[in-house]
């Protein structure tokens, strides 16, 4: 039983919410100490010579950081800066140790030792030559970015909730469909801080905006003004690009993939991933769920072939990458990726709201 299923069944005891409860009063005095050394110099936070935008969120998982870290990879590099992106490495084979791993112009590397979402990212960047810095201090990983690239901007992958980076500008992402996390901190709830810290924040983004009703964005831009009067809010949506076929190596055109078919994730929220499929036309005869990060052996492939009954299969870039190497010997048939990009709402105005905090007079390099 995953955690979140284990979490559901002790929410329905008086004695499981409570044990929950008292976790997250434990958890938000940790978060709350850990701030506050930084805030008042005990623990210092480190500067380099570059501008640092963080891209994070105050909620665990599924806000679409990772589209909107691409998004300005891809608008910084089109203007020609150096930009490079920072990134822990979530659940890489090497997140304890000290060595530093750089995905820029070795393909071949193998996924494990970065972490699946910055494997995936480098290679959705290759053209743009985005260097990714894997490290479990990022410090040290932006010091890298510095001496190998003489980065001029570097984005804070998911560092929200790190203070030993000192950056200059922080977005914050919020799901329009959950904006809060259930209102309460882990483990209880989905808030990896108390709102309070959205005072932090020199820009926040909705996302999923199109899966809300106006009444319920007006209200998450509210509660949010509350704790931070003056920010700007930007309003976004994830608009599915083309399908890629990963047996041909060839973009598909998404009007090509009709009728039934299966799909697989492992996602923060798959149901988003699910809900473009569905906005597609498609009628989804086969879905598979897994724990995010999960993944994948030949077991599981066996199983989606003997299964989808000759279905395409449809995943995102972020799973197929875990597929492992002799996924050509088991899959047969139409096995696709999904590509889907971020979209920022209002046209060119709000874009440059966006950019002009990644990069001061940004608008103005036209």
């Amino acid at each position: 039983m995953d955690f979140l299923s284990l979490r559901e069944k002790w929410k329905q005891n008086w004695a499981g919410r409570s044990l929950l409860l008292l976790a997250s009063k434990l958890y938000g005095l940790g978060v709350k100490l850990n701030l506050l050394a930084y805030e008042t110099g005990w623990k210092p936070s480190k500067s380099v010579n570059s501008r640092v935008v963080c891209i994070g969120n105050i909620t665990a998982g599924g806000t679409g950081k990772t589209t909107t870290v691409l998004l300005a990879a891809m608008a910084l590099a089109k203007k020609g800066l150096r930009v490079s992106i920072v990134s822990r490495g979530y659940k890489r084979q090497q997140q304890d140790k000290k060595e530093v791993v750089v995905l820029f112009d070795n393909p071949d590397t193998d996924w494990r030792l970065a972490g699946d979402e910055p494997y995936m990212m480098s290679r959705l960047l290759i053209q743009y030559k985005v260097p990714i810095v894997i490290a479990r201090n990022r410090v040290e990983a932006a010091t890298e970015a510095l001496r190998r690239f003489r980065s001029q901007i570097i984005l804070l992958d998911d560092g929200f909730q790190h203070h030993k980076l000192k950056r200059d500008a922080n977005i914050v992402l919020v799901d329009a469909k959950n904006p809060f996390g259930g209102g309460h901190l882990l483990p209880l709830g989905n808030l990896r801080e108390p709102l309070t810290s959205l005072k932090r924040a020199d820009l926040v983004i909705l996302t999923h905006c199109d899966q809300a009703t106006e009444r319920e964005l007006e209200q998450t831009k509210d509660t949010i003004r509350q704790y931070n009067q003056d920010v700007e809010i930007l309003e976004s949506e994830h608009k599915p690009d083309y399908f890629f076929d990963v047996c041909k190596a060839e973009k598909v055109d998404l009007k090509s993939v009709t009728g039934d078919v299966a799909c697989v994730s492992a996602l923060g929220h798959p149901e988003t991933f699910e809900n473009t499929l569905k906005g597609l036309g498609l009628n989804l005869k086969q879905v598979w769920r897994f724990a995010d990060h999960q993944t994948y052996n030949e077991a599981h492939l066996r199983t989606f072939e003997d299964t989808r009954a000759g279905m395409p299969l449809i995943t995102t870039f972020k799973d197929f990458v875990k597929f492992p190497d002799n996924w050509r010997d088991i899959l047969t048939g139409n096995v696709y990726v999904l590509s889907v990009n971020l979209h920022i709402r209002g046209g060119e105005g709000e874009f440059d709201k966006f950019t002009d905090v990644l990069y001061p007079k940004f608008s103005k390099m036209r």
